[in-house]
């Protein structure tokens, strides 16, 4: 055999392994994971997100791949953020903050699999036709923020009991949350004898400024509506809740894990997890129309009984005694 044939021949022989491994990486499904937020504080959640990967048999760099596109709390960014991901053509969209995300991703595509992390009912957001059957390309997890924020009220008087006027907090950004907010505290205020004081923040800025005029409004107690946002600056709220001496109710235990009095919500992490494993579902062949939204049943009451002791506050027995943790 001539030197340069077997040259030649040598060289697509080495070659061969390497043309094999693009093809292999080639392959692999990509998702896109779609939020308004930005990863900083996302950490816990994302674990529980690759964890539902892997109980459905994925992992991340292994045989599925993540490209991940944050909004850095800018909603209108996220149009061009879900088109970006169908332009892309990944296997499957999960969207994990919130409405805003899982509306962005249903306008962008009725094709690409759409999976959602939401806090109200997915029918009346036009989402999916029914929980059961979704229908479309859409099915995901609803984690019934709205539902609980009566109940979530009712713990934050039964822990302040001197209370009469609470300030809200929500963010008018996101029509969604701060609607469910005001429909759901409106209601249930009155029957518990609770003045309302609605105040707006959606950006670093307003939230110092709302809490600036707390000294002036001096109010019983704080109640944090259910936001993307607000959870993406949850060290700030605590830390001026502290400094202000102002008992405060949050919808998730990242706010009690940070400092926070009180939480009463959904387990976030687990929902992320769920969503995770339907994704992976997806990725095996699975068709959102067939599977059903899957509801939220853990709901954790948490608190910071070191907090509560800062802010002079003594936690009645019974409410001790339903918390699911309490943070000594």
């Amino acid at each position: 055999m001539k030197r340069r044939a077997f040259i030649t021949l040598l060289g697509g022989a080495a070659a061969w392994p390497l043309t094999g491994r693009a093809q292999q990486q080639s392959a692999m499904p990509v998702i896109g994971l779609l939020d308004q937020r930005s990863p900083n504080e996302l950490a816990e959640r994302l674990r529980g997100f690759r964890q539902g990967l892997q109980e459905s048999g994925f992992i991340e760099g292994k045989n599925v791949a993540i490209e991940y596109r944050w909004g850095e709390n800018k909603l209108e960014r996220l149009p061009e953020l879900a088109a970006d991901l169908v332009r892309r053509q990944v296997a499957v969209i999960a969207t994990t903050g919130g409405t805003s995300p899982a509306l962005a991703a249903k306008t962008a595509t009725t094709t690409i699999p759409v999976l959602f992390i939401v806090s109200e009912d997915p029918v009346r957001l036009g989402l999916v036709a029914s929980l059961a059957r979704p229908g479309g390309n859409l099915t995901g997890i609803n984690w019934f923020a709205a539902e609980v924020t009566a109940k979530r009220l009712g713990l934050l008087r039964e822990l302040v009991p001197a209370a009469t006027r609470v300030a809200v907090l929500v963010n008018p950004t996101d029509a969604e949350y701060t609607e469910a907010t005001l429909r759901e505290v409106g209601a249930a205020a009155p029957t518990m004898g609770l003045q309302i004081q609605f105040v707006k923040a959606s950006t670093i800025r307003e939230i110092n400024a709302a809490f600036a005029t707390f000294v002036r409004d001096r109010p019983d107690a704080l109640f944090v509506g259910t936001d993307p946002f607000f959870n993406s600056r949850r060290t700030q709220l605590v830390h001026l809740a502290t400094h202000y001496a102002l008992p405060a109710s949050y919808p998730a235990r990242d706010f009690t894990d940070a400092g926070g009095l009180m939480s009463y919500g959904a387990n976030i992490a687990d929902a992320w997890r769920q969503c995770g494993s339907y994704t992976g579902r997806i990725l095996k062949g699975a068709k959102p129309a067939d599977l059903p939204v899957v509801q939220s049943s853990t709901f954790e009451l948490v608190i910071n009984s070191q907090t509560a002791t800062m802010l002079g506050l003594d936690v009645p027995p019974a409410l001790l005694a339903r918390a699911d943790e309490v943070i000594e």
